[in-house]
Protein backbone atom coordinates (compact mmCIF):
# COMPACT_ATOMS: atom_id res chain seq x y z
CA UNK A 1 0.00 0.00 0.00
CA UNK A 2 1.29 3.70 -0.82
CA UNK A 3 2.30 5.48 1.80
CA UNK A 4 3.53 8.94 2.52
CA UNK A 5 2.52 12.67 3.26
CA UNK A 6 0.66 13.01 -0.32
CA UNK A 7 -1.41 10.00 -0.13
CA UNK A 8 -4.64 10.50 -0.05
CA UNK A 9 -7.07 7.31 1.53
CA UNK A 10 -9.92 6.92 -0.85
CA UNK A 11 -13.50 7.25 0.37
CA UNK A 12 -15.03 4.44 2.33
CA UNK A 13 -17.69 3.81 -0.68
CA UNK A 14 -14.92 3.91 -3.37
CA UNK A 15 -12.85 1.26 -1.29
CA UNK A 16 -15.31 -1.05 -1.50
CA UNK A 17 -16.78 -0.57 -4.72
CA UNK A 18 -19.92 0.93 -3.69
CA UNK A 19 -19.59 4.17 -5.90
CA UNK A 20 -18.16 5.42 -8.90
CA UNK A 21 -18.26 9.05 -7.48
CA UNK A 22 -17.05 10.45 -11.40
CA UNK A 23 -20.37 8.96 -12.74
CA UNK A 24 -22.34 10.16 -9.53
CA UNK A 25 -21.04 13.88 -10.14
CA UNK A 26 -22.17 13.58 -13.85
CA UNK A 27 -25.17 12.42 -13.33
CA UNK A 28 -26.01 15.20 -10.36
CA UNK A 29 -24.56 18.15 -12.53
CA UNK A 30 -27.57 17.33 -15.16
CA UNK A 31 -29.47 18.85 -12.31
CA UNK A 32 -32.66 16.30 -13.00
CA UNK A 33 -34.18 13.75 -10.77
CA UNK A 34 -32.03 10.26 -11.08
CA UNK A 35 -34.16 7.46 -11.68
CA UNK A 36 -32.26 5.25 -9.52
CA UNK A 37 -32.33 1.33 -10.94
CA UNK A 38 -31.11 -1.27 -8.68
CA UNK A 39 -31.78 -5.12 -9.34
CA UNK A 40 -31.13 -8.03 -7.82
CA UNK A 41 -31.75 -12.49 -8.60
CA UNK A 42 -34.51 -11.79 -6.82
CA UNK A 43 -36.18 -8.19 -7.09
CA UNK A 44 -35.81 -4.90 -8.83
CA UNK A 45 -35.80 -1.17 -6.92
CA UNK A 46 -36.50 1.56 -8.47
CA UNK A 47 -36.15 5.26 -6.92
CA UNK A 48 -36.83 8.82 -8.25
CA UNK A 49 -34.27 10.97 -6.05
CA UNK A 50 -33.79 14.58 -6.58
CA UNK A 51 -30.06 15.75 -5.05
CA UNK A 52 -30.42 17.89 -1.79
CA UNK A 53 -26.54 19.05 0.13
CA UNK A 54 -28.78 17.72 3.23
CA UNK A 55 -28.98 14.42 1.42
CA UNK A 56 -30.81 13.31 -1.45
CA UNK A 57 -34.69 13.31 -1.26
CA UNK A 58 -36.84 10.26 -2.76
CA UNK A 59 -39.76 11.55 -5.22
CA UNK A 60 -41.29 8.07 -5.73
CA UNK A 61 -40.39 4.67 -5.53
CA UNK A 62 -40.93 1.13 -6.21
CA UNK A 63 -40.50 -2.51 -5.59
CA UNK A 64 -40.59 -5.40 -7.36
CA UNK A 65 -42.56 -7.06 -4.51
CA UNK A 66 -45.54 -5.26 -4.63
CA UNK A 67 -46.36 -6.56 -7.65
CA UNK A 68 -47.79 -9.75 -5.62
CA UNK A 69 -50.72 -7.10 -4.12
CA UNK A 70 -51.39 -6.39 -8.12
CA UNK A 71 -51.66 -9.59 -9.28
CA UNK A 72 -48.55 -11.09 -10.14
CA UNK A 73 -47.67 -14.32 -8.22
CA UNK A 74 -44.66 -16.03 -10.31
CA UNK A 75 -40.40 -14.34 -9.84
CA UNK A 76 -40.00 -10.82 -9.34
CA UNK A 77 -36.50 -11.44 -10.66
CA UNK A 78 -36.88 -11.57 -14.43
CA UNK A 79 -37.44 -9.10 -17.30
CA UNK A 80 -41.22 -8.57 -17.37
CA UNK A 81 -41.35 -7.95 -13.29
CA UNK A 82 -38.43 -5.62 -14.22
CA UNK A 83 -40.65 -3.59 -16.39
CA UNK A 84 -43.55 -3.84 -14.41
CA UNK A 85 -41.70 -2.06 -11.61
CA UNK A 86 -40.30 0.35 -13.90
CA UNK A 87 -44.39 0.84 -14.95
CA UNK A 88 -45.36 1.19 -11.25
CA UNK A 89 -42.37 3.83 -10.18
CA UNK A 90 -43.09 5.98 -13.45
CA UNK A 91 -46.94 5.96 -12.67
CA UNK A 92 -45.70 6.81 -9.50
CA UNK A 93 -43.45 9.47 -10.25
CA UNK A 94 -45.73 10.80 -12.81
CA UNK A 95 -48.42 11.50 -9.56
CA UNK A 96 -45.05 13.02 -7.29
CA UNK A 97 -44.73 15.43 -10.53
CA UNK A 98 -41.56 14.38 -11.82
CA UNK A 99 -42.03 14.58 -15.58
CA UNK A 100 -37.88 13.62 -16.97
CA UNK A 101 -34.83 12.36 -15.49
CA UNK A 102 -31.59 10.36 -15.94
CA UNK A 103 -31.13 6.56 -16.04
CA UNK A 104 -28.46 5.87 -12.67
CA UNK A 105 -28.23 2.20 -12.92
CA UNK A 106 -24.66 2.31 -10.69
CA UNK A 107 -22.17 0.18 -11.12
CA UNK A 108 -23.56 -2.20 -13.76
CA UNK A 109 -22.20 -2.80 -16.85
CA UNK A 110 -25.23 -1.92 -19.71
CA UNK A 111 -25.86 -4.81 -21.77
CA UNK A 112 -28.40 -4.57 -24.01
CA UNK A 113 -31.84 -6.03 -23.72
CA UNK A 114 -30.76 -6.13 -19.62
CA UNK A 115 -33.47 -6.18 -16.95
CA UNK A 116 -32.95 -2.45 -15.68
CA UNK A 117 -33.00 -1.31 -19.35
CA UNK A 118 -36.76 -3.36 -19.26
CA UNK A 119 -37.38 -1.32 -16.04
CA UNK A 120 -35.88 1.91 -18.17
CA UNK A 121 -38.91 1.16 -20.63
CA UNK A 122 -41.49 0.64 -18.28
CA UNK A 123 -40.70 4.20 -17.00
CA UNK A 124 -41.02 5.78 -20.63
CA UNK A 125 -44.54 3.87 -20.81
CA UNK A 126 -45.46 5.44 -18.56
CA UNK A 127 -44.78 8.73 -19.74
CA UNK A 128 -41.59 10.04 -18.48
CA UNK A 129 -38.85 11.54 -20.64
CA UNK A 130 -35.67 9.81 -20.01
CA UNK A 131 -32.94 9.84 -22.71
CA UNK A 132 -31.59 6.73 -23.85
CA UNK A 133 -30.77 4.75 -27.19
CA UNK A 134 -33.20 2.89 -28.70
CA UNK A 135 -30.85 0.26 -29.08
CA UNK A 136 -30.39 -0.77 -25.62
CA UNK A 137 -34.36 -2.07 -24.92
CA UNK A 138 -35.09 -5.40 -24.98
CA UNK A 139 -37.65 -6.81 -27.07
CA UNK A 140 -41.48 -6.50 -27.10
CA UNK A 141 -41.38 -10.50 -26.56
CA UNK A 142 -39.02 -10.64 -24.03
CA UNK A 143 -40.70 -7.46 -22.04
CA UNK A 144 -43.98 -9.61 -21.99
CA UNK A 145 -42.68 -12.64 -21.14
CA UNK A 146 -42.81 -14.74 -24.27
CA UNK A 147 -39.15 -16.40 -23.89
CA UNK A 148 -40.57 -17.38 -20.06
CA UNK A 149 -43.90 -19.02 -21.14
CA UNK A 150 -47.65 -18.22 -22.36
CA UNK A 151 -48.97 -18.21 -18.68
CA UNK A 152 -46.60 -15.13 -17.98
CA UNK A 153 -47.69 -13.61 -21.08
CA UNK A 154 -51.32 -13.44 -20.09
CA UNK A 155 -49.99 -12.79 -16.46
CA UNK A 156 -48.52 -9.55 -17.97
CA UNK A 157 -51.43 -7.99 -20.00
CA UNK A 158 -54.00 -8.88 -16.57
CA UNK A 159 -51.19 -6.89 -14.44
CA UNK A 160 -50.79 -4.23 -16.62
CA UNK A 161 -54.17 -3.10 -17.44
CA UNK A 162 -54.88 -3.11 -13.73
CA UNK A 163 -52.06 -0.27 -13.57
CA UNK A 164 -53.11 1.67 -16.04
CA UNK A 165 -56.75 1.73 -14.29
CA UNK A 166 -55.65 2.98 -10.99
Amino acid sequence: MAQGPRYKVPFRRRREGRTDYRQRAKLLRSRVPRAVVRISLRNTTIQFIDYDPNGDKILASAHSKELTEIGWNVSTGNVPAAYLTGYLAGKRAKKAGVSESVLDIGLKVPTKGAACFAALKGMIDAGLKIPHGKDVLPSEERIRGHHIGEEIEKLFVMVKSKMERD
